[in-house]
């Protein structure tokens, strides 16, 4: 597994893929009390509890933002750029030797609910080792949060053939400006390392922007 890996991130990183970062700062007030207010509404057991978690707005988000910004939806071949219908997130999930990206298919079309109980099934087949080829193989997209470990920003290595890729921090108390007023806000840094030859910088930006929407206002995602 680690070969593979190295093969894969070096060739990504040193030959051919030409990158560059993008960072933005988000505020989570008002994802985190939509969150706090649908997990409360769970039942507390049986088939239809749930817990959501910060990373299940994170994919919801990303995948509503790559239909509004369909420029950011696409994979390089040596042919054509591919524009993709669907936006099918691969989630990083680390396991014993290293990673691996099981993907949520079509993730615009899913709610919270159902993408956290795929991304919680997968993670714990992938860390089993019992995920199957189709459920990590191909992807448009992908996406790795490190914030569960403290990390408050780093940037990602291309996951070829996706044309970017979006690394998640933690969310953290900062201080911050409102109405010129210095206030304690929970902020989440996130960067998107974009392949140039299929999202240049334009393109990212107007994802990240798109984005940082929908996590900010959690309810614009129901429009």
């Amino acid at each position: 597994m680690r070969k593979v890996i190295a093969r894969r991130l070096t060739q990504s990183f040193n030959n051919e893929v030409p990158h560059f970062p993008l960072n933005i700062d988000i505020e989570l007030t008002k994802l985190l009390e939509a969150r706090a207010a649908l997990n409360a509404a769970s039942p507390k057991e049986g088939e239809g509890a749930y817990k959501l978690s910060v990373n299940d707005f994170v994919i919801k988000a990303s995948a509503m933002a790559l239909k509004k910004v369909p420029a950011a939806n696409a994979t390089f071949t040596d042919e054509a750029i591919l524009l993709h219908k669907h936006a099918d997130i691969g989630v990083a999930v680390a396991i014993d030797g290293g990673l691996i990206t099981p993907i949520v298919w079509k993730a615009e079309t899913k709610g919270l609910k159902q993408i956290s109980a795929e991304i919680k099934d997968m993670a714990a087949r992938a860390r089993a080792k019992k995920l199957k080829p189709e459920e990590y193989q191909g992807g448009t997209f992908s996406v790795s949060n490190l914030g569960m470990f403290g990390i408050t920003s780093f940037a990602s290595i291309v996951n070829q053939p996706h044309g970017a890729i979006m690394s998640v921090g933690a969310g953290e108390e900062r201080a911050v400006v409102r109405g010129g007023a210095i206030v304690a806000r929970t902020m989440m840094t996130v960067t998107l390392t974009c392949d140039h030859r299929v999202v240049d910088g334009a393109v990212g930006a107007e994802f990240l922007a798109a984005f940082k929407q929908f996590i900010e206002e959690p309810a614009s995602m129901l429009l």
